[in-house]
């Protein structure tokens, strides 16, 4: 009998114990989650994507192409995080920079940090790969115009509800002239209820 009983609250255990393991299921990328209501990949794409189609629609690009019968040249700057979150800021500068390249209707010039590799890798070319292969110092294309732009967050909180509003702005400027060609916003407000609040 004794042993029925130990034996049963193994049983008991083993089941109690697979009932509070971890499961995992695999979803599309693209589905939007909201576990805590805080910024999440849904937000960064949606603003990358929403902003960066606003900015391709105006009339900046079309006067930039008339005047010097190209498309424009740009850069991505620094966009700065001033939430009361940390957002991973790189992977919002990483979706603006695929709906712009993709767009086709600007040329994209590499970051600051990404044309220093490049830079060594010519040096590398310089001394060591062939002529016909080499690439040659001085040949880059520069920027026309720089992205910059924040992201700000007002919190609201109330007992176990909170609203959390989100306000993203972005600044195309003309390099040659310092000029703001296109100013764009995107606002998202999320009501959270929660039994943990987070700020």
């Amino acid at each position: 009998m004794l042993n029925r009983i130990k034996y049963g609250l193994i049983i008991g255990a083993a089941i109690l114990l697979s009932a509070c393991g971890t499961t995992v299921k695999r979803i599309d990328a693209n589905e939007t989650v909201d576990l805590s209501g805080v910024w999440n990949d849904s937000d960064s794409r949606m603003v990358a994507e929403e902003m960066i189609q606003d900015s391709l629609s105006r009339v900046w690009i079309s006067q930039f192409t008339a005047s010097s019968g190209r498309p424009p040249a740009v850069i991505v700057g620094t966009v700065r995080n001033l939430s009361h979150e940390h957002i991973n800021v790189n992977t919002f500068v990483a979706d603006m920079s695929r709906s712009l390249v993709n767009s086709g209707q600007v040329d994209f010039v590499a970051s600051s940090n990404e044309r220093n590799e490049i830079r060594e890798e010519r040096k590398d070319q310089d001394l060591n790969a062939t002529e016909d292969t080499r690439n040659a110092a001085g040949q880059e294309q520069g920027a026309d115009f720089m992205l910059t732009g924040q992201i700000n967050t007002i919190i609201d909180v109330e007992g176990k509800e909170q609203v959390r509003y989100y306000q993203i702005d972005l600044t195309m400027v003309s390099m040659a002239n310092n000029r703001k060609v296109w100013l764009g916003q995107k606002k998202i407000k999320k009501l959270v209820k929660n039994g943990k609040m987070r700020f």
